[in-house]
């Protein structure tokens, strides 16, 4: 049992050690934005996926001998990839969605032993049950998941503060060979485990049907994707802050943890509730993302709506799990509706919605889920119905108030975008007087311009005259023609500083930005207009840089 958990909580902490750890590494190349961490994160659960796909199949179609050569086999190639850090070849020299190299990088550098991590929970579990004759441990996936939450937190708390990138991913190489030696053993000594019967064998198993299974997957899905949803929120509307992502990852890996752990800690009579001034605290939210409210309370508020949908999500699992027969293919559904929800926000919104609306619709999935369940169950009588009838309305209202606020919102907007860097507004308005034309990127006003031809050439905002860089500017123009290299264009005030003889680079990395600075804003045509040489470096700066000339 000790080498089970070992082996476990092992393969659990190098799999949730390595995410953050590669994604700090490649963060810098891709624009350092959130977008990265959900891209990494959604390709982490689709890894997951092939990892309990793989775990399935062996379970299901090998015979215990021939699993042993087979994963055997699987864990020494995957040593063959160490250590993980990606060569300098894998660095973009082009602007554009950088989804699919981001998933061909990791593919090539952790793919393999991401691989093998993933299939350790089932696979082990299932030669646990396959050896002692036992139900489900589901302690051990409980047991798994602390693992995960305790190498997710130390993270940015103990390890990436104290040592160098490179010296970390060494030392995760290093671990991942003993996890390969402990792997080996538990499944050397398990290879012949046959004489012991589980409880309830295959034969006399009531298989799930499709209406569970899909349970298990929109529920699965729905708390995954809320999770990419949250982190996107927090992330760009609330708080541009540094490894603020790994919270909420945290907080839905404790959602793991407490339901496999013991089922006493989820009961829908209790969360039921919550779970419905959750979705409504989530849709207050989302409506009021532009109130620039405290971080203190919107952060914990967030997180705290997280927690409780995904304890519902993984409570209402947990309480539908399977015979021992099935394992593995819960697991499999399980996954599968992971990598989905992940797929939904990190692909499909991006593509689909130039807001981000994918909260809102989630947002109602959700309670339409919820309102399924509820409607199954039996017993209540016709005190049911009144609480039916309170949610069917409770949802209409919810519908309507997220449409309601969409509406709303763009018709502030003279222009939304979005792509895999964000979503770009602008919108003109009034103060002081004067009508200003301004691009907003989440919670950051990237700058405005004013829309009367008197005062439309003149720089503002925090790029005015008295500012810092005004004043820089100014000091060595008068010394002659300047040579100037800005890092992101947003509306391009700072090129209304450009004079005939001036140089200006403006290096930025969002394709959109510079459509909407080039059509929606007139400071880069008013520059060129004036005689200045001025030109766009596409791609993120630190990566252009390090290409030109001193």
């Amino acid at each position: 049992m000790i080498i089970y958990a070992a082996t476990v909580v092992l393969s659990a902490c190098l799999l949730f050690l390595v995410q953050p750890l590669i994604t700090k590494m490649i963060f810098p190349w891709f624009g350092g934005t959130a977008a990265v961490w959900i891209t990494a994160l959604m390709f982490f659960q689709v890894c997951l996926l092939c990892g309990y796909s793989y775990a399935h199949w062996l379970i299901a179609r090998v015979s215990p001998k021939r699993q042993t050569i087979i994963h055997c086999a699987l864990l020494l190639a995957a040593c063959a990839m160490l250590p993980v850090i990606p060569s300098d070849a894998w660095r973009p020299h082009s602007a554009g969605s950088p989804v699919l190299r981001i998933f061909l990088l990791l593919a090539a550098n952790v793919g393999l032993p991401c691989l093998a991590l993933s299939a350790t929970s089932p696979l082990l579990q299932a030669w646990y049950m396959r050896e002692r004759g036992s139900q489900i441990p589901l302690w051990l996936f409980a047991l798994s998941n602390f693992g995960s939450l305790a190498a997710l937190l130390s993270f940015p708390l103990l390890l990436e503060p104290e040592f160098a990138t490179r010296t970390l991913a060494i030392a995760w190489s290093i671990g991942f060979a003993i996890f390969v030696a402990l792997c080996l053993v538990v499944a050397w000594t398990s290879r012949n485990a046959t004489a012991v019967q589980p409880t309830t064998s295959a034969a006399h198993s009531v298989p799930p049907d499709v209406g569970q299974m899909t349970l298990w997957v929109l529920f699965s899905a729905c708390a995954s994707a809320l999770l990419a949803a949250a982190t996107v929120q927090l992330s760009t509307n609330v708080a541009p802050i540094p490894l603020l992502w790994v919270v909420p990852l945290a907080v839905y890996l404790l959602t793991f943890i407490l339901n496999f752990g013991s089922p006493r800690f989820y009961r829908r009579r209790i969360f039921f509730p919550l779970v419905a001034a959750a979705i409504g605290g989530l849709a207050w939210l989302y409506v009021n993302s532009e109130a620039h409210q405290d971080i203190r309370y919107v952060i914990p508020l967030y997180l705290a709506c997280l927690f409780i949908v995904c304890m519902a999500c993984h409570g209402e699992i947990v309480q539908r799990a399977p015979e021992p027969a099935y394992l593995t293919r819960f697991y499999l559904l399980i996954a599968l509706g992971g990598a989905l929800g992940g797929v939904f926000v990190g692909v499909i919104a991006p593509l689909a919605f130039d807001s981000y609306l994918e909260l809102p619709v989630l947002l109602i999935v959700l309670a339409e889920l919820m309102i399924i369940t509820q409607w199954q169950r039996k017993g209540a009588g016709y005190m049911l119905w009144p609480v039916r009838i309170a949610m069917i309305a409770g949802l209409a209202v919810l519908a309507g108030s997220l449409l309601l606020a969409d509406v709303r919102n763009r018709g502030y907007n003279l222009v939304t975008s979005r792509n895999f860097y964000g979503v770009l507004l602008v919108r003109e308005y009034e103060e002081g007087g004067l009508k200003r034309r301004s691009l907003v990127h989440g919670t950051i006003r990237h700058g405005y311009q004013f829309v009367d031809a008197e005062h439309r050439d003149i720089p503002a905002s925090y790029y005015g005259h008295p500012s810092g860089v005004g004043r820089a500017l100014r000091v060595k123009q008068q010394a002659g023609p300047v040579r100037v290299g800005v890092i992101g264009l947003g509306a391009g005030i700072l090129t209304s500083y450009a004079r005939r003889g001036d140089t200006f680079v403006v290096y930025e990395i969002n394709e959109d930005v510079v459509r909407l600075a080039e059509h929606e804003f007139s400071f880069l045509s008013a520059a060129r207009a004036r005689g200045a040489d001025l030109s766009i470096a596409m791609g993120d700066a630190r990566m252009t840089l390090e290409h030109q000339d001193p």
